[in-house]
């Protein structure tokens, strides 16, 4: 285990944001984990991965929990079982040297396999829920292991029920997903080839990646929209529920007709590559991406009739 005071959160955010923490602590087994959280119940703990979803918009006065438990093993031929502090584009890269597939989708989006299971990260066409088997977990108040069966974990778009109802009742400790035996050097090379040539590296650019969430408007106001712009991208959904038939509009589109592709307030710019990313493009204050994500949601609300919403989290 490894305890410090008043640290720096700058390596443990990927958008570049120096603030302190009043305590970090990086555990490397499950028993450290029991250990840590029974010392300091009842106090404000933070469990984070690689700070890739995150804002930090001061000093944070609790403690910041972090996994050093980075290892995988294949539970049987079509099964691994990676742990939680393992980063998630490192556990593919394992997979396809070893010739397994069904992750590559994923390449090199950041964040560790813990927050691939809270966040529900997904690319062209692959969500994390299309491969996890079974989510492990510790119940911060007993101590107790749980494992959340995939139905259990309640997937959405970005979403999960560690997100809502589970929210700061459990951590998840490691995650099983399924491949298969297969090629996927081509298709992973192409997919971090495509997102180097659009998306800010991270560790050069300061960015939480995606920004916004992709909108899902009801249909008959995406027909609507149709009329205005026909060249609208639009994705009909089989969700909605008592919302009726939805569907989804690309944010980076409406965030582009609008005017903000490569526009800055402050030190925080809307990336000219990919106006779905947000980057911390000159020292930027915590408050200046805060003001810039709000006035662009606040133009695409009053230009389409659309609210889009941050995918990352303000803490």
């Amino acid at each position: 285990m490894r305890a410090v005071s008043n640290i720096s959160l700058l390596p443990y955010n990927t958008f570049g944001i120096d603030v302190k923490a009043r305590l970090f602590i990086e555990y490397y087994s499950l028993d450290e984990l029991r250990q840590v959280l029974k010392e300091h119940r009842g106090e404000r703990i933070l469990h984070i991965g690689q700070g890739s979803n995150l804002l930090f918009t001061k000093d944070f006065d609790g403690v910041i929990l972090h996994s050093g438990m980075a290892r995988a093993k294949f539970l049987d031929d079509e099964t691994v079982e990676a742990q939680n502090g393992l980063r998630l584009d490192d556990l593919i890269a394992q997979l396809t040297d070893m010739q397994y597939c069904g992750m590559e989708k994923l390449s090199l989006i950041p964040g560790e396999v813990g927050a691939s299971a809270v966040q529900n990260v997904g690319a062209y066409g692959c969500e994390a829920k299309d491969v996890i088997l079974r989510v492990h977990t510790i119940d911060v108040e007993t101590l107790e292991e749980r494992v959340f069966r995939n139905e259990e974990c309640r997937f959405g778009y970005r979403d999960s029920a560690f997100k809502h109802e589970l929210k700061g009742k459990y951590i998840v400790t490691s995650v099983v997903y399924k491949v298969k035996p297969g090629d996927a050097t081509k298709t992973r090379e192409e997919i971090i080839e495509t997102r180097n040539g659009k998306l800010p590296k991270v560790g050069e650019v300061g960015s939480a990646g995606s920004f916004f969430m992709n909108p899902f408007v009801p249909e008959e106001q995406a027909n609507a929209l149709l009329k205005q712009y026909p060249d609208m991208p639009n994705f009909p959904s089989l969700q909605g529920g008592d919302r009726g038939r939805l569907v989804k509009i690309p944010a980076a589109w409406l965030i582009e007709q609008c005017g903000w592709k490569g526009k800055s307030l402050g030190g925080a710019q809307v990336w000219p590559k990919q106006p779905l990313v947000i980057v911390n493009a000159n020292h930027a204050a915590p408050q200046d991406i805060i003001d810039l994500a709000a006035a662009v949601s606040a133009s695409v609300k009053e230009k389409f009739g659309i609210d889009i919403h941050p995918e990352v989290n303000y803490i």
